[in-house]
């Protein structure tokens, strides 16, 4: 009979660490993976969240979703609303994500409202992502 590999493996390639079924290291809330979706790194497999997954930041409270069966080579980033900067004053730097009183250069509103927000990021399944040169 044939079973597959244990979906809730870290590994599922004994010895290779440096490809492991993503679910089971994601620690982020926000950042919700399907069974069996593996990311390969040449160097280091355990850090996904702080290497390929960019300015996603709490307050914002946007969500990473990503399928069943997908494949992430280790060089795949993933640009989160934190990314988005305001277009319509003067200028395009984010004062008020500063804080220190510059939060209260909001124009009435609060930093979510303040900022293009896309929505979640959400890949389906079966989805291989990789990197050209």
């Amino acid at each position: 009979m044939l079973n597959g590999p244990n979906p809730g493996a870290l590994h599922p390639i004994a010895p290779h660490t440096n490809l492991v079924f993503l679910k089971n290291q994601i620690t982020n809330p926000n950042i919700i993976v399907g069974d069996y979706t593996y990311y390969a790194d040449f160097t280091d497999a355990s850090n996904f969240e702080q290497k390929n997954v960019l300015y996603h930041f709490d307050f914002i409270g946007d969500k990473l979703i990503i399928g069943n069966f997908c494949a992430i080579a280790a060089d795949v980033k993933f640009m989160m609303n934190g990314a988005n900067h305001e277009t319509g004053p003067l200028s395009t730097f984010p004062f008020a994500a500063f804080g220190n009183g510059w939060e209260k250069i909001t124009e009435g509103k609060n930093l979510i409202e303040k900022f293009p927000n896309k929505g979640d990021t959400v890949i389906g399944n079966d989805v291989g992502l990789v990197t050209m040169p």
